[in-house]
């Protein structure tokens, strides 16, 4: 953190000045590791071992927060008896299809409970290929935020002893996550493992809490969703969820991650967290709010939340009579994430591709497959600050270098836009906190280097001149837009105040609205983002606010604004007990003010500010008004936060330890290797590596995990083209112990060169001690520690890191794992020309690959 997030970090050094205990888990000894009270260095891709060994902990020795259990979470609620756990089949859940690499998760619901289909997705028909791809083409987004449906008042044991309760579940399921397994499998010596579950468990309960902190070293794995789930699991445990100094944050590589997935560049999402509709027959609005709202909790008002962002869509053109033009969605027909985006490339079925933003060349997983997808296209459109790779590729990139292309032969047309610096542009900051910061253009974008806004307000204004008159109904969702937004200075540049208001919202009268609770279901009010209403009400821009610390409270709730309703905490109701007290003095935050019989506090309550702790919802409520007094999760269909996930999950309802895909350690925890149900993409350019136990498997004998530096930003396209910052980390390089270097005949600051089936790179060689061999029973795992920064362009080049990383994802999210993997490493530098290709074939015949290597559904230790 304090390398990756260097002023997120301050934070965390003031707390520590005020007494706080840091801890740090990471393969690497880093900056973090210097200055925190604890560094635990673990092997690279078994943090699931390593929690579950600390959740283990918590049930074994009585540890949990046993009031907030029973009231906040689903720990009592009964699950049905179909349901089989990976302790009774040797480490998958019930329902998989193994042919299919899915589960059906019908056996994993509550007692009782009927599953319904997700985002009005229509049951796929027997054979039928198409409305196969449709049904598993949201994944685990296919509910939106706040899962499938669940019975608004399941059975519940409130002692929590009945066989079947979660509660009961979870603690079976990490029985066998014991400090000494958690030593075999993660390396982590006993003696420190306990040293870290006393000192978290001690510093939560009524009076303490906990906070994690993490980044994409949890999620680029193909578990990378089950990591974060199982320290939400640990967090509520201990009571850490909704009160201060707790929590969970996610630490962003960019400071508006949190805003493109809020208003998503994800394909799979509408603004809000708002399910995209899949392409079924007869789906209409009605449908699709039908199959996606829950009966209790704030997702009961889905269809004020969609039909206020189609208003604001379409203006006057969506009315009652059409639907509100919800027709005029998009669908999903299938996968359409980055990595399926690539397939359709190599496959001839994508024809053009616009990247903004990213690197992919050098920046995604195997960049080989993203560079040989682009030489596939007919046009490509890169903005970027900087002639980067994925600009180039054509002309100087890896293939052009050793002639399996060459640039006379590319067909693919490539226009490259300048892009201008958050410096050069009016705009909004969503941070990880999920507040918003207006920041203002201070000088004016050089040369014909133009805003994000101006490109697409512009691009969008073009297309819809040449469309004027068209009387083809294709072209009417264009034709139809509210693309109305002022323009201002020489450049015509959109005003971003103006968009800002536009996802706000506004009433019928045009009249800034203030919350989200006052969207309403019949088109009467706009708004372009639900959980954003409020940022611009009363007609000022909230998230330019500044006012200094020491003229508010110590919530700033003056400083910027936070979504939803500016409230700083969400599931702040947990912070008080059932009764509506603070569970201490220390840790108040909101709590029920009997006189005025409303919930108050230092923020604003997440919780229905009149509904009493006493409160219990009739029968028939819905909405805010079937949440009962106890029940703080508003976003859950069952008003509890979930321990274990009966639905919306792609890969089980429990975080269980599987390998990497490509990993020189088995499983020791279970006869499974790999998680049963990752996505996988077998391509002669993506091969996987053979198993453990496997024949080949001793030629990538070694663990290799990929981080940033403080110095450079993402994959070095704002940062290798500036002269201070490429002096500062001036190549690329590998870290490997002393240990390793002595085996390998590696020299400090010499080259070394790295390989794996996907490619080989080469890089300056840094002996220390930062990254230790973890020695386990029997076996010693030596760990490369690799940058992912460079490419070939810019004022320091190197290899680019990605050339290793095969795609193997996350059946969630379709991220890629590429923080553990395995290769091999040896002295000198990488061959040139067709050499390079030449070695990478070389290691996979040594190894025996084959397309069926590693695809594996089970088995495979």
């Amino acid at each position: 953190m304090a390398e990756c997030h260097p002023v997120g970090f301050q934070w965390v050094m003031e707390a520590k000045a005020r007494g706080a205990t840091v801890i740090h888990v990471d393969p690497r000894f880093t900056r973090t590791s210097a200055v925190a009270d604890i560094h635990v260095p673990l092997r690279a891709g078994t943090d699931i071992a390593f929690l579950g060994g600390l959740i283990n902990y918590v049930l074994a020795n009585g540890r949990y927060f046993h009031d907030y259990v029973v009231a906040y979470t689903n720990g009592p609620t009964l699950i049905g008896e179909s349901f089989e756990d990976t302790e009774d089949l040797d480490g998958v859940f019930s329902g998989l299809d193994v042919e299919k690499r899915r589960y059906d998760p019908a056996s994993w619901q509550y007692e009782n409970a009927e599953m319904p289909s997700p985002a009005a997705e229509a049951p796929a028909a027997e054979g039928n290929a198409h409305q196969l791809s449709v049904a598993t083409a949201g994944r685990g987004e296919s509910h939106g935020s706040g899962g499938a449906q669940v019975p608004p008042e399941p059975e519940r044991d409130e002692t929590m002893t009945h066989p079947r309760c979660a509660f009961q579940i979870v603690k079976r399921h990490y029985s066998r996550y014991t400090p000494e397994m958690v030593e075999q499998v993660c390396g982590v010596p006993k003696d420190l493992f306990l040293k870290v579950a006393e000192t978290i468990t001690s510093s939560s309960g009524r009076e303490r809490t906990t906070a994690f902190c993490y980044a994409v070293g949890w999620t680029q794995h193909t578990v990378g969703v089950q990591y974060v789930r199982a320290a939400a699991l640990l967090q509520l445990l201990l009571g850490n969820i909704g009160r201060p100094g707790g929590g969970i944050l996610a630490l962003r590589g960019h400071s508006s991650i949190q805003g493109s997935t809020d208003i998503p560049t994800l394909y799979n999402l509408l603004p809000g967290y708002i399910p995209m509709p899949h392409a079924n027959q007869d789906e209409n609005l009605e449908k699709f709010v039908e199959a996606t709202a829950t009966a209790k909790g704030y997702w009961a008002d889905m269809r004020s939340y969609v039909v206020s962002l189609l208003k604001a869509w379409w203006g006057p053109a969506a009315t009652a009579e059409n639907d509100f033009c919800f027709d005029y969605l998009p669908r999903l027909t299938g996968d359409h994430s980055t990595y399926a985006t690539v397939t359709a490339q190599l496959d001839g079925t994508c024809k053009g591709y616009l990247i903004a933003g990213e690197n992919p060349a050098v920046g995604s997983a195997n960049a080989k497959m993203q560079r040989l997808g682009m030489a596939n296209l007919d046009w490509l459109v890169v903005r970027d600050f900087s002639l980067i790779e994925s600009a180039t590729w054509w002309k100087d990139g890896p293939e052009i270098e050793s002639g399996e292309l060459e640039t006379a032969d590319i067909k693919t047309e490539v226009f490259f836009f300048p892009a201008a610096a958050h410096t050069e542009k009016n705009g909004s900051f969503t941070n990880t906190q999920r507040m918003l910061q207006w920041h203002h253009a201070a000088v004016e974008p050089a040369g014909q280097a133009r805003s994000e806004l101006w490109f697409y307000y512009h691009l969008g204004r073009l297309i819809r001149e040449r469309l004027a008159g068209s009387t083809d109904e294709m072209d009417r969702p264009l034709l139809d837009l509210t693309w109305d937004y002022p323009t201002e200075g020489p450049l015509a540049e959109p005003d971003a105040g103006a968009v800002l208001a536009e996802i706000n919202g506004w009433d019928s009268d045009k009249e800034p609205l203030s919350s989200y609770g006052q969207l309403e279901d019949d088109g009467s009010t706009a708004c372009g983002c639900w959980i954003y209403c409020g940022v611009f009400a009363d007609g000022v821009n909230q998230a330019a606010r500044r006012k200094p610390g020491g003229e508010q409270s110590w919530v700033a709730p003056e400083w910027g604004w936070a979504w939803p309703a500016n409230r700083r905490i969400i599931y702040n109701r947990a912070s008080a007990d059932p009764d509506g007290r603070p569970w201490s003095e220390r840790k108040a935050y909101v709590w029920w003010d009997e006189k005025s019989a409303r919930w108050t506090g230092h923020d604003v309550p997440d919780f229905p500010p009149s509904t009493s702790p006493r409160y219990r919802p009739p029968e028939g409520a819905r909405g805010a008004e079937a949440l009962s007094g106890i029940d703080p999760a508003v976003m859950q269909g069952d008003g509890k936060f979930w321990l274990y996930v009966p639905t919306g999950i792609q890969d089980g309802p429990l975080p269980t330890h599987y390998e990497p895909q490509d990993s020189p350690f088995p499983n020791l925890l279970y006869g499974i290797q790999r998680n049963p149900v990752r996505q996988l993409v077998s391509r002669r350019h993506n091969r996987y590596h053979p198993s453990p136990s496997a024949p080949g498997s001793e030629v990538f004998p070694y663990a290799v995990t990929t981080y940033r530096l403080t110095e450079h930003h993402t994959a070095g396209g704002m940062s290798r083209w500036q002269p201070y910052l490429a002096e500062l980390q001036p190549e690329m390089f590998c870290e490997v112990s002393p240990e390793l270097a002595e085996e390998r005949g590696l020299e400090h600051l010499g080259w070394a060169t790295i390989i794996t089936a996907r490619g080989v790179i080469e890089a300056r060689v840094l002996v220390t001690e930062r990254i230790p061999p973890l020695r386990f029973p029997g076996r010693t795992v030596h760990q490369i520690g690799l940058p992912y920064h460079w490419g070939p362009n810019g004022y320091t080049r190197g290899d680019a890191a990605n050339e290793l990383a095969a795609i193997a994802l996350d059946p969630n999210v379709h991220i890629q794992e590429v923080k553990a993997f395995s290769a091999d490493i040896r002295p000198g530098r990488r061959p040139r020309g067709p050499g390079r290709a030449a070695l990478v074939e070389e290691y996979s015949r040594r190894a025996g690959i084959t397309p069926d290597t590693g695809m594996e559904v089970t088995g495979g230790r």
